[in-house]
C-alpha cells in the first residue's frame, strides 16, 4: 500500500516555488525520494496535511533531516 506525498521546494522568502507529487510506501522512503530535490534548495515533505520533515540542502546526509 502506498501513500500520497508532496515535496515542496521552498524559496528564500519562505514561499513554495514548486511541488512534486509522488507515492511512497512509508515516510522513510518518501524522505529518501524527496532528498533528490534538495539540490535546488530547501524542501518540505508533506503527506496530506501532515508535515513529515524539512530537508536542508547544505548539510551532510546524516544531518539533513529536521523533524517537525
Amino acid at each position: 500500500m502506498t501513500n500520497q506525498y508532496r515535496a515542496y521546494l521552498v524559496g528564500e522568502n519562505g514561499v513554495f516555488r514548486s511541488a512534486e507529487a509522488f507515492e511512497a510506501a512509508s515516510d522513510a522512503s518518501a524522505l529518501t525520494f524527496a532528498r533528490q530535490f534538495t539540490r535546488h534548495g530547501k524542501v518540505e515533505v508533506w503527506q496530506l496535511g501532515r508535515k513529515i520533515a524539512v530537508l536542508e540542502p547544505a548539510q551532510s546526509p546524516a544531518h539533513q533531516l529536521t523533524r517537525q
